[in-house]
């Protein structure tokens, strides 16, 4: 569990009322993780959703061939500085992860089990509203800085 207060930190967290951040402060766990650590891959199950505190984390997109995995490519898609939340798949079905997260310093974070807070939303569906626009917002915002990567690269 973590204090209210540093949820309210985040703009992410700006809309909730003060019993639901008390209910999602209650599923939020503190973690710390060295420089070069694999938070998570892209395929697997995402069961948590992530707050930067401190730190940076890089998020990959890996494109390996099954038959020739000397055919792998790593492209590097986006940076995730802190306030900035990441893993939103656990709170878009199927719940998968599309990117590989790499820690690329020493990493405060705050994580939050997904199976908790979709129980919750079955509960509080304003908590829900409002938790989806916050995740379409950076769905948005991650999209249009892939598309800009994507421009870039193709403009050579």
């Amino acid at each position: 569990m973590v204090s209210t207060e540093l949820l309210r930190r985040y703009p992410f967290f700006g809309f909730m009322n003060p019993e639901q951040l008390r209910q999602v402060a209650m599923m939020t766990e503190e973690r710390e993780l060295p420089k070069n650590t694999i938070l998570f891959t892209i395929g697997e199950k995402a069961e948590m959703l992530y707050f930067l505190v401190n730190g940076r984390i890089d998020l990959h997109y890996i494109v390996e061939d099954k038959h020739l995995p000397e055919l792998r490519k790593d492209f590097h898609i986006g940076t995730i500085n802190p306030g900035e939340v990441l893993a939103i798949s656990a709170l878009v079905e199927p719940y998968e992860l599309t990117s590989t997260a790499v820690t690329t310093t020493p990493c405060t974070l705050l994580q939050i089990h997904a199976a908790s807070l979709h129980q919750l939303c079955e509960q509080d569906h304003d908590l829900a509203y409002g938790l989806q626009k916050q995740i379409a917002k950076t769905a948005m915002e991650r999209l249009h800085a892939t598309r800009i990567l994507l421009a870039a690269a193709t403009a050579a």
